[in-house]
């Protein structure tokens, strides 16, 4: 298990600890975290989970594919550099206290 903070855009702040190996995505799911919609269930083809990774975490995350680039065009929140789906990012102990912020909307 790995500790994963979620900030949502009214900076209530939560913390929970995911299992390794699902998506920071699937982990808001599970934990009833409101702001990370993930409609297609994690397959990149909604941006209904996209986050904001803390600038700090950001290096430590494996770079993202032509495929989560190309969706990222398409959210409903203003695209940042430190913009993600989080249906991409899979949990491991090499992310423990990863602090992904969530924007003011998904659609």
């Amino acid at each position: 298990m790995t500790r994963i903070h979620y900030v949502a855009a009214d900076s209530t702040r939560m913390s929970f600890d995911v299992e390794n190996g699902i998506s920071v995505m699937q982990g808001a799911v599970l934990n009833g975290v409101q702001g990370i919609v993930g409609e297609c269930g994690g397959n990149a083809m909604c941006a209904t989970c996209h986050v904001y990774v803390d600038k700090k975490d950001i290096d430590r995350l494996e770079t993202m594919d032509e495929l989560e680039d190309e969706m990222l065009d398409s959210v409903a929140g203003p695209r940042r550099e430190n913009s993600r789906l989080s249906c991409q990012i899979k949990v491991s102990a090499e992310l423990e206290g990863l602090t992904v912020y969530m924007p003011d909307r998904q659609y």
